[in-house]
């Protein structure tokens, strides 16, 4: 179940998954079991916050410097850091 206010693509994304679609990280912070990877774009900055669930890591919260309207985690800056935007199924 996703937590109110969290990106609904993004939210639970295994790490490996988030790789591919983001790249490497621009700074990695580990603090336990957990990490928090930071993208840098030219007009903002994501934070995606990854907890262990079994043998994998998972996105559970992301942020954006600056924040959304409405959530933590602005819809354009995130589109920004993506190397290639999804495709819409047909």
């Amino acid at each position: 179940m996703l937590a109110p206010g969290e990106p609904s693509d993004l939210a639970g994304l295994h790490s490996t998954a988030l790789r591919e679609i983001f790249g490497a990280p621009s700074f990695v912070r580990k603090d336990g079991t957990a990490e928090m990877w930071r993208y840098d774009a030219s007009g903002c900055k994501a934070f995606f916050f990854l907890y262990p669930f079994g043998d994998a890591l998972l996105v559970r919260h992301v942020e954006t410097i600056p924040r959304g309207q409405t959530i933590p985690a602005d819809p354009t800056c995130l589109a920004s850091l993506r190397p290639h935007p999804p495709t819409p199924a047909s």
